[in-house]
């Protein structure tokens, strides 16, 4: 199982080599459930830690959609994904994508 860990060491490593290529992703996570969303992990597959929460203090309602940007100097397209609801109606969502491939997330009852 996956712990919680902050990447500021990876922040830091980043800004001290600029020769590294980080790639940018951009994810809609469509919230399709009847639940608020109101957290977002990804973490690249084979990683032991959760990384930040990438919904920081946003929440997406049920319906909704939000986008979510995120920069990886690692060179990896699989990820781990957590996805967290309000309440206790749902328990936490994992799934594994390649997002070098997807651009949309669909989350349903």
């Amino acid at each position: 199982m996956k712990k919680y860990f902050p990447i500021m060491a990876a922040a830091v490593f980043l800004a001290a080599s600029p020769m590294l290529q980080a790639k940018t992703f951009s994810l809609t996570i469509q919230n399709n459930t009847k639940s608020i969303l109101e957290a977002f992990y990804a973490s690249p597959t084979g990683e032991d830690d959760w990384e930040n929460d990438l919904l920081e203090d946003n929440a997406v309602r049920a319906g909704g959609s939000y986008t979510v940007r995120f920069k990886d100097d690692r060179d990896v397209c699989r990820y781990d994904l957590r996805f967290e609801f309000r309440g206790s109606k749902y328990e936490p969502l994992e799934d594994t994508q390649n997002l070098c491939q997807i651009k949309e997330y669909e989350l349903t009852d």
